[in-house]
């Protein structure tokens, strides 16, 4: 059943017990984003939170999607795969060859029910226009600052309504958008997505572009917005096929643009294509760093409705795992069935680790038939989709449970060899990558961990677990005073996890030259990870989200082979022009200041937030280099 409105859907979690209402004032700025950063990264994602008193007439609604359960009630089903299952019987009943007549009529009704799936637009004022704000002001809303480096207060949940100027084509997409005052704001479109591309066109046409902002209604809108959906293909449809119920449309009061008209605020406004660009920014974003300040297009803001009642969705990004983890695990599960039907039938499923932030890591399950068919798919979703963006995938046969981060890596132990299973490609990467030598462009690495066929097979250097008691630890910190601590796993990849103080490095080429030098060491040494100092070198989910976020996979794995065997060396520690020629900046990770920790540990209570949760942040704190949203070496 759809929801009629954002407070029909807050009232379905209240009854499942997924919601907490906060009574007390709480400051949009920092304060909200610090406690739902606690509940983010509890158990389960904890519990969505609607923040009553923030100073403004509009309650915040916040981690509502934050949980598999809430994700399942935020789409109306009761399973994740249920919605890929709906796809496949559509899909199944629209394409099955029709023998006769009967055959024919009897998909009738599926196309009806497709038909009753498409947006209409409907005459006269929507609910979301009880109340006309013809002279607007932002600063009625409770938009949130997030960070303590953030440039300033963002809109963050937001539908941003566009159309294609040539082809009328509708886009519905989820740009962040930075408040410079009461009537402007940033508009943090990336190169790649269908937003900019339909602005390039409004400017080549020397026109300005109309844009509708949508905030809140039925889950699914928003929901909808985030969908990997191919170009071209409008959300509101996909939104009329996840609710059952076509999406109604109304007219913008100030813009040539239709809006959701059960939705519970809009931004109307336009963006002039003759105007240079703003610089928007710094944010924390979901990759776990600041984006750095950038110049993107200004969205003069021309009008704001709203419901009577109204509330104002939000969400925060951060270090993983948060809402937005939870929102990309809908999309693996729902937009699995396509891939399959589409593209690569061979594929059984995949995964997308909270601790790989959506791109940096994929894990592919597929029914292998001949050699070169884990490279043959590698290359195929490379090629798909936001599947572009994808930095490390690896690829495993069908007995494989990939949900099993365990039996993954004893997998890739059994089959990955370092001279040939390792497969390295270059692409677009999301801008958002900061570790890549070029803006938004970068290597990729894929790593074949099949069985093999005979053909594939070119030695005997898979990363077998070694059984010796040889001491790494004491041999290497004896020879290099600039090693700090030593972590080995040889249960897991034979893996030797190195923190040093890069202080007191001079070239990690050399480093790790030396490293391979040393007599017995591979045989002990499989992988060795480079860290910085200051990560928890016994935190295994914070080692891996730094590693796929600080290395580019070409430039940062250097192999070593000689007679004493092969290994794979791998430099995730933090970037300078100094050490590695590095010349781009380098991002700060996010974790609030100690002045908001201390009042949200001092006013939990009162709250009435339940049991006390810590501060995230604590944990994370050495890895904040100094203040500010970038790391001056």
């Amino acid at each position: 059943m759809p929801y009629s409105s954002l407070h029909h859907f807050i009232k379905t979690l209240e009854v499942n017990k997924e919601l907490i209402r906060v009574k007390e004032y709480v400051n949009p700025e920092l304060e909200i984003t610090e406690i739902v950063d606690r509940f983010s990264k509890s158990f389960n994602g904890g519990k969505a939170l609607l923040f009553e008193n923030n100073g403004t007439d509009f309650p915040v609604l916040i981690n509502a999607f934050g949980s598999e359960r809430r994700m399942c009630i935020a789409l109306g089903i009761d399973d994740l795969n249920d919605i890929g299952k709906n796809i496949r019987k559509l899909f199944g009943e629209l394409t099955e060859p029709k023998k006769g007549i009967l055959d024919k009529l009897r998909v009738l009704p599926t196309l009806s029910n497709v038909a009753s799936w498409m947006p209409k637009i409907k005459k006269g004022k929507g609910s979301c226009q009880e109340v006309i704000h013809y002279d607007p002001d932002l600063n009625i809303l409770p938009i949130l600052k997030c960070w303590p480096e953030d440039g300033g207060r963002f809109v963050t949940l937001p539908m941003v309504i566009t159309k294609d100027p040539v082809t009328g084509l509708r886009n519905v997409g989820m740009y962040r958008m930075q408040v410079f005052n009461k009537s402007l704001t940033g508009m943090h479109w990336h190169m790649h997505k269908v937003g900019a591309r339909h602005y390039s066109e409004y400017k080549r046409l020397e026109q300005k572009m109309p844009v509708a902002v949508a905030l809140g209604g039925d889950p699914v809108y928003t929901y909808s917005a985030t969908a990997p959906l191919p170009d071209n293909i409008d959300e509101f449809v996909f939104a009329g096929f996840l609710r059952k119920k076509r999406v109604e449309l109304v007219k913008c009061i100030t813009q040539d643009i239709e809006v959701p008209i059960d939705v519970d605020i809009i931004i109307e406004g336009f963006i002039d294509t003759k105007e240079d660009f703003i610089l928007e920014g710094p944010f924390g974003d979901h990759t776990g760093f600041y984006s750095l300040a950038d110049m993107y297009p200004k969205l003069h803001v021309t009008c704001i409705t709203h419901r009577k009642n109204a509330i104002y969705p939000a969400t925060i990004v951060g270090i993983p795992p948060m809402e937005d983890a939870w929102i990309g695990k809908a999309t693996e599960r729902i937009f699995l069935t396509p891939i399959k039907i589409s593209m690569l039938p061979e594929i059984i499923d995949f995964c997308l680790p909270f601790v790989g932030v959506a791109h940096n890591l994929v894990i592919v399950k597929i029914k292998k038939s001949y050699p070169g068919h884990a490279i043959k798919v590698m290359n195929s979703l490379w090629g798909a989709g936001q599947m572009m963006f994808n930095k490390v995938l690896i690829v495993v046969d069908q007995e494989v449970d990939i949900h099993n981060y365990n039996e993954v890596i004893n997998i890739m132990a059994k089959n990955v060899d370092i001279l040939s299973d390792l497969h390295f490609s270059m692409g677009p990467l999301d801008i958002l990558d900061h570790a890549s030598t070029n803006y938004a462009y970068g290597s990729k690495l894929g790593i074949d961990a099949t069985t093999k066929f005979n053909e594939e097979i070119k030695g005997n250097n898979n990363l077998e677990i070694s059984k010796s008691k040889f001491l790494i630890k004491e041999l290497l910190q004896n020879q290099f005073p600039e090693i700090t601590d030593i972590y080995c796993l040889k249960e897991l990849l034979n893996l030797t996890i190195i923190a040093i103080d890069k202080t007191k490095v001079n070239n990690m080429a050399d480093f790790i030259g030396n490293l391979g030098k040393i007599d017995n060491l591979r045989r002990e040494m499989k992988i060795a990870l480079i860290i910085d100092k200051e990560v928890d070198i016994n935190d295994l989910n914070m080692i891996v989200w730094l590693t796929l976020g600080n290395i580019d996979p070409k430039r940062d794995t250097i192999i070593v082979k000689d007679e004493a065997g092969t290994s794979l060396f791998i430099d995730a520690t933090r970037k300078s022009f100094s050490k590695d020629k590095f010349d781009r900046d380098w991002p700060n990770i996010i974790v609030s200041d100690d002045e908001t920790i201390t009042k949200i540990d001092e006013s939990w209570a009162k709250l009435g937030l339940g049991d006390f949760i810590g501060s995230p942040s604590l944990k994370y704190k050495k890895l904040f280099q100094g203040k500010g949203p970038k790391i001056e070496f």
